[in-house]
Formats: structure tokens, sequence, C-alpha cells
């Protein structure tokens, strides 16, 4: 499975900006798909994630109630809408996919297969 994220920018704080993963590969659509955000001289930390069928979904705490994450199968798209967008959500932004997800290892980087290369989401305030 390759993914290709995409629809990062410079934007101003309060504004909102979807990412787009494109996914594509043998049965791509039968992976769950998570966002990882990696901030400058910080750990990578888990965003959001859905399950393949996007019945299930999952956010951090930071992103939960202003980020919503949603997929289109039949476009093998997952997509990241992002509102109020804060300073603090400055970071690269990967997306990755994971053919058997554990809902209580969902955040864990571990539990996915295969990584995007990651666009950028620069916020000013």
């Amino acid at each position: 499975v390759q993914l290709q994220a995409s629809g990062g920018g410079l934007v101003q704080a309060g504004d909102s900006l979807t990412l787009s993963c494109a996914a594509s590969g043998r049965d791509a659509s039968n992976y769950g798909v998570g966002w990882f955000r990696q901030a400058p001289g910080k750990e990578r930390e888990f965003v959001a994630a859905t399950t393949w069928s996007g019945r299930n979904s999952y956010y951090a705490d930071s992103t939960k109630g202003r980020f919503t994450v949603s997929r289109d199968n039949a476009k093998n798209t997952v997509y990241l809408q992002m509102n109020s967008l804060k300073s603090e959500d400055t970071a690269v932004y990967y997306c990755a996919a994971g053919r058997s997800i554990i809902s209580t290892e969902v955040s864990a980087g571990r539990s996915y297969d295969y990584w995007g290369q990651g666009t950028l989401v620069t916020v000013s305030s």
C-alpha cells in the first residue's frame, strides 16, 4: 500500500484546512488509516484515525471537536478536516495505514504498516 498525503499549507489561527491521504495498492480500502503529526523538536503524536469501514473514528484529546476524519473508499482517500486551527497544530502531518488495528492501540504508531511522506501545516498566530 502506498500513501500520498497532501493539502498542507500556511493558514492563520482560526482557519480551516483539509488534508487528503490517497491510498493505492492491493486492498487499500481494507486498511484502517491514522493521522499523526510531528512538530519541530517534538515527538510524533497521534491525531485521528478511522477504521476501514469509516464507521468508527478516534481522536486525540487535543483534536477532538475540531478535527474530523472521514474516508471515501470509492476514491481510496481519507480526509482530515481541521477547523479552528491553532499555532500548536503546526507540524508535518502523516497518514498511515494498518491492516489489523486494535481499537485500544489505534494511537500507537506500531499499529500501522505503511506511512505516507507527510505534508506540512503551518498555522500563524
